[in-house]
């Protein structure tokens, strides 16, 4: 693997750094639900189903 698409996989590992920070995830602790499900917990797994997908498409695409 290429030096720039490690790059790109430090700057998603960063990003998932501060989007799973304490105060970027108490933004969406509220008493609002999502089909019953409490927005923390959508949020959460949101934001992981969406890092595994970018991640899977970094390493497929640039795998060399």
């Amino acid at each position: 693997m290429k030096k720039r698409h490690e790059q790109k996989l430090i700057i998603l590992s960063i990003g998932l750094m501060i989007a799973f920070s304490i105060p970027i995830s108490l933004i969406f602790n509220s008493e609002k639900s999502v089909l019953g499900y409490p927005m923390i917990l959508i949020y959460l797994f949101t934001v992981w189903m969406i890092s595994i997908v970018i991640s899977f498409v970094i390493v497929k695409k640039y795998d060399e």
